[in-house]
């Protein structure tokens, strides 16, 4: 394995002058930066991703914006894309969503020299999509995209919301109470769309105060739980649109004295790993484990960096769902 001082003593250069080749090229003379990188070319030597940027023309690293760290779903799949990247030697900057101000977690971003972006962090209609087209690198978009972008890998959510319905329909539950984020964002659209048209495909009466759109947060959705179980006519069963929502249902209900599914049935979407634990056992909808949306995206992305296709690329992906029928769910 080759060190520095074997490059210096090959080019002819001292071994300062190597180091400044690799973390200040500006300040050194062109001819003897470019013998520098030849040599190193040459010995393959890799001491760094600085060092391979600066031969390869290449950063070696990517952006992930991802969705709020509390919810499983972003965690399983921020560690599939950092595993994956890094056994094909790319680091990756992880920035997680603020509800609050998205697009300071954006200007960071886009304020560093990245290959590539992957992102679930984004609206149906975001400013940010015109600047991810001024880039011209790579990225991609997972389990949310925009509405104009052709370059998405994400589950069927229309799907998804008809066959978490469609079970508790078939389960005899009419009361049905919908529990989701905000319809800006593309999954929570798709599976309010798919809750609603499975009501019309059962002609069945759809209420429209049986929806709950929140921040997501566990103490909003633990009052919104508290709030309609006070009900005079609460529901027998609960559609929670991500597993993250199912499982803080879930524990207001426990707190509150509730059986599930003797008193009440759960459902939710995304089949996270959490889902499938004893203590848990939440009958949700779905892709299989191993087809991580987070693995499926980053694969797609780092493609399209070694095969330096900067231009958009059509990665309209959308995976079949399934359901996961476990103990949160029962017939009345």
């Amino acid at each position: 394995m080759f060190s520095s001082i074997d490059i210096a003593k090959k080019a002819g250069v001292s071994q300062s002058t190597v180091s400044r080749v690799m973390n200040n090229p500006d300040i050194v003379n062109v001819k003897t930066r470019n013998k520098v990188l030849h040599i190193m070319e040459e010995l393959n030597y890799r001491p760094n991703s600085t060092a391979r940027s600066l031969v390869k023309q290449k950063t070696y690293s990517i952006a992930l914006i991802s969705g709020p760290l509390h919810n499983p779903f972003f965690v399983e799949t921020t560690t599939s894309i950092v595993n994956y990247a890094k056994s094909k030697g790319f680091n990756v900057n992880v920035h997680f969503e603020n509800m609050g101000n998205n697009m300071a977690v954006y200007q960071d971003v886009l304020n560093h020299q990245v290959d590539g972006i992957i992102l679930s962090s984004i609206l149906y209609e975001d400013d940010i999509y015109e600047e991810l087209q001024k880039l011209n690198i790579p990225y991609i978009m997972f389990n949310r995209r925009h509405k104009n972008s052709l370059n998405y890998v994400e589950m069927d959510n229309v799907q998804a919301g008809k066959l978490a319905t469609n079970h508790l329909i078939d389960l005899n539950h009419r009361e049905i109470v919908w529990i989701g984020g905000p319809l800006s964002m593309t999954t929570f659209a798709g599976r309010y769309n798919g809750f609603r048209q499975s009501f019309a495909e059962n002609n069945v009466y759809f209420n429209e105060d049986n929806v709950i759109i929140t921040d997501t947060s566990a103490a909003t959705i633990s009052a919104e739980v508290v709030a309609i179980m006070n009900r005079k006519n609460p529901p027998t069963a609960i559609f929670a649109a991500t597993d993250s929502i199912a499982i803080y249902v879930m524990d207001t209900l426990k707190r509150e004295g509730y059986q599930i599914p003797e008193d009440i049935s759960l459902i939710g979407i995304d089949n996270v790993e959490l889902s499938r634990h004893s203590a848990i056992d939440l009958s949700t909808v779905g892709i299989m484990h191993e087809e991580n949306l987070g693995k499926i995206a980053i694969e797609h992305l780092i493609h399209l960096i070694e095969e330096k296709e900067t231009s958009l690329v059509d990665v309209d992906k959308t995976i079949d769902t399934e359901l996961f029928i476990r103990e949160t769910t029962a017939k009345i």
